[in-house]
């Protein structure tokens, strides 16, 4: 699995969340998760979570990181598997780096106390699987009650956090994977 982490600042509006979107934009073929800082703002019409497209709950944030990441050899379950991987070495990383943080998790969201401190989502495309994962970096006008990594987290240096993020979750697919090659099917 490759990593990149995108110097540029992007948009995200959901249409990134699309088969080939890591390839056609940063020549990086196969598997991959990137992640980028930008404004978060995906409306009803790029929604691909039905609950809250149903509920009417459009998603905002002035400034986010936001990570995607694209498989061709995952099902949707496994995916979402991974996307809870993903929420949970997040989670274990703030921890870790910020102890004083009250942090839990539920489902695929980070909360910190009663605020929302991420969005994610793991959908299927005609070629892969793709996931999206956000954390608030600024979550002024955010639809929800919202806590971010700078002012809730203590985080300095966003690029940092988000490449010791990257490096963890590709060591820990890496080792998955390893476990799975290692074992002698049973009779």
């Amino acid at each position: 699995m490759e990593t990149l982490f995108i110097d540029k600042k992007i948009k995200y509006s959901g249409e990134q969340l699309s088969p080939h979107w890591i390839y056609k934009n940063f020549n990086i073929m196969g598997n991959a998760i990137v992640a980028f800082v930008g404004e978060c703002d995906v409306n009803l019409n790029h929604m691909v979570d039905i609950e809250d497209v149903i509920n009417n709950e459009p998603i905002y944030s002035k400034e986010m990181l936001n990570i995607i990441e694209e498989n061709f050899s995952s099902s949707l379950v496994e995916t979402v598997y991974k996307q809870r991987l993903l929420v949970t070495i997040t989670k274990e990383l703030i921890e870790k780096k910020y102890p004083n943080v009250n942090i839990s998790r539920s489902g695929d969201d980070l909360f910190i106390g009663d605020k929302k401190l991420s969005v994610s989502i793991a959908t299927k495309s005609i070629t892969s699987t793709l996931i999206h994962f956000g954390l608030n970096i600024d979550a002024k006008g955010a639809p929800v009650k919202a806590a971010d990594l700078v002012s809730d987290v203590g985080v300095k240096d966003i690029k940092q956090f988000a490449l010791e993020l990257l490096l963890s979750y590709k060591e820990e697919v890496k080792d998955i994977n390893y476990a799975v090659s290692k074992v002698r099917g049973v009779i």
